[in-house]
């Protein structure tokens, strides 16, 4: 076998893992942008659900609050309602620290996935030179 052929079945080799990377990376970069749609869903669930509690907590003495159950608006006591509200934020706020980490996770893996294709690409354009 000569010096050419063992070098280009090494540069074959090599651009087909570069191939897995740069598909590794892509993936990664969906399930990235999925994540930070989700979070930005939660981000106006919460904004939306702390005016529900601000409005709440100025009620008057004595004030009504209505829940919608399919087509009808029915009586919730107001300790109850505020309760939900509050159940709501918390769950809300647990679901956007799980997705920042989730990102960061994500974030952390891409950062590994490029500097692996950059490291190759340089190996790859050394055995070129060679």
């Amino acid at each position: 076998m000569s010096k050419g052929s063992s070098s280009s079945n090494v540069m074959e080799i090599m651009q087909a893992k570069m191939q897995e990377e740069v598909e590794a990376l892509q993936t990664l970069q969906k399930q990235s942008s999925q994540a930070l749609t989700a979070r930005q869903t939660l981000d106006s669930q919460l904004n939306e659900n702390q005016l529900v509690k601000e409005e709440m907590d100025a009620l008057e003495e004595g004030a009504h609050v209505f829940k919608l159950i399919g087509p009808a608006l029915v009586r919730q006591a107001v300790p109850e309602a505020q309760g939900n509200v509050d159940k709501r934020i918390a769950y809300i706020t647990a679901e956007l620290k799980r997705q920042e980490t989730l990102l960061k996770t994500l974030e952390e893996k891409q950062d590994e996935r490029r500097n692996t294709l950059q490291t190759m690409q340089n190996q790859m354009q050394k055995l070129a030179q060679a």
